[in-house]
């Protein structure tokens, strides 16, 4: 009797149609997640040079910009593979499916590379600033700045530190000793200091901390950044190739998902 023998495969089919459904739901939702993502991961990397314009006089390797390139890279391919996969996804295309996973693998990799650079040039920070800082702080021109000293005095009101280690390491530059006034640049004045005028007469008006450890902490907390958020949207993109791939297995294999399709019968 055909009745009989249509209720085991409609059952599959109804599972095999809800667990479709299900992933698709999520491949949907990804994606939308993913345009997301791709604006802030853009922000991120603009945050990066920007920040990175700040203090390239004390970070002279400018390879540790290639995290922030190749994650505004990805940000932009995001936005692209946002649109194919809820395109594919929608229309059940099998091409398009496939071309949605090899893509979303081959930005995973790329984000994998993004964290290990970001990880061997987080490390390289402290040497880096040690090796350029001390030049830096030797070329200051208080009168006439130029763009290093527009820098040092901009990290040291930014970071509220005053010399290399101590605002004494000004003792030993040019400027100091040109100047012959016992006082180190404004930039060293405490926010709260109103009449502060850079004498060492008054280290109480003066900010205490060096600014090497400051810069340092301050260029590895951007790379934590750029890691971080590869990290999570790393994760983000797996989700979405196993949603993609149980689409796509059971749209190719399961039987009763073609009979759902097509409306066909089984009998």
């Amino acid at each position: 009797h055909p009745a009989r023998r249509a209720g085991p495969p409609r059952a599959a089919g109804t599972m095999g149609q809800c667990g479709i459904t299900s992933s698709k739901t999520v491949l949907v939702f990804l994606n939308l997640i993913f345009w997301g993502a791709a604006g802030i991961l853009c922000y991120v990397g603009a945050y990066v040079f920007i920040t990175y314009d700040d203090y390239d006089h004390f970070f002279e390797d400018v390879y540790t910009l290639i995290p922030a390139v190749v994650i505004i890279a990805v940000g932009a391919l995001l936005f692209i593979i946002g649109l194919i996969g809820c395109c594919a996804t929608i229309r059940e295309s099998r091409c398009g499916l496939a071309t949605f996973v090899i893509i979303l693998l081959l930005v995973f990799v790329t984000e994998v590379v993004v964290v290990v650079l970001g990880y061997v040039y987080r490390a390289k920070v402290e040497n880096e600033v040690d090796r350029s800082i001390q030049k830096v702080y030797k070329t200051y021109n208080g009168t006439n700045p130029d763009a290093a000293s527009r820098a040092i005095d901009y990290v040291q009101r930014q970071l509220h530190c005053c010399g290399i280690h101590n605002y004494s390491d000004w003792e030993n530059t040019d400027w100091f000793k040109e100047t012959k006034n016992q006082s180190v640049p404004l930039s060293c004045c405490r926010e709260t200091a109103s009449s502060c005028n850079g004498s060492l007469a008054h280290p109480s008006d003066l900010y205490a901390e060096g600014c090497e450890a400051l810069v340092v902490k301050k260029l590895q907390e951007i790379m934590m950044h750029v890691i971080w958020a590869a990290l999570a949207f790393a994760a983000i993109q797996l989700l979405g190739m196993l949603c993609a791939c149980i689409v796509l297995c059971r749209r190719s294999r399961d039987p009763a998902y073609e009979l759902l399709i097509t409306g066909g019968t089984y009998a």
